[in-house]
């Protein structure tokens, strides 16, 4: 966790996700937004997870990251469980290589919504940005960082145009 109170809260079904969910954290501690992260499952640990779903809220946190991977339930028990928006990331965990955690993640019935990512690190790094940006929304300075921060992706890419420019062939 960075800072005081958390405004993100990042959960994974596994300590075996965290590879990826790391990245979600990443993102937050680049733009200094403070966030917690936690082990919980919606099979294994129902209780707990219907506990820090429904209490989050009123702790300060804001927006949930929730990655999780084979039938990925742990998403759709926390935005059935809570009212703060919740962002799923699909994460590889089978032979079918997050296709089955995809599906899982965004085919919520009606009344339980999940913005889902991106299967994996992409995801999950996306799923920190998207937070951000519901984050700025009531928050001028964090909008100004997302600017800057598409800016330098921006020239990023430029500048590796102009080395790929100066390649022979």
């Amino acid at each position: 966790m960075i800072n005081d109170a958390p405004l993100v809260g990042i959960l994974m079904g596994s300590d075996s996700d965290w590879e990826v969910m790391k990245e979600a954290g990443k993102v937050l501690k680049e733009f200094n937004v403070s966030f917690e992260m936690l082990v919980t499952s919606a099979h294994r640990t129902p209780e707990r997870t219907h506990a820090y779903a429904s209490s989050a809220q009123s702790r300060g946190v804001r927006i949930l990251i929730v990655g999780a991977g084979a039938a990925a339930h742990l998403a759709g028990v926390v935005a059935a469980t809570s009212n703060l928006p919740v962002i799923g990331v699909p994460l590889a965990a089978t032979e079918l290589q997050g296709m089955d955690a995809l599906l899982a993640t965004v085919q919520m019935p009606g009344g339980i919504p999940v913005a889902t990512m991106a299967i994996g690190k992409a995801g999950a790094k996306n799923g920190a940005l998207f937070a951000l940006r519901i984050l700025a929304l009531q928050d001028a300075n964090l909008q100004e960082k997302l600017v800057q921060y598409k800016a330098r992706m921006a020239e990023e890419v430029l500048l590796k145009n102009e080395r790929l420019q100066q390649r022979e062939i």
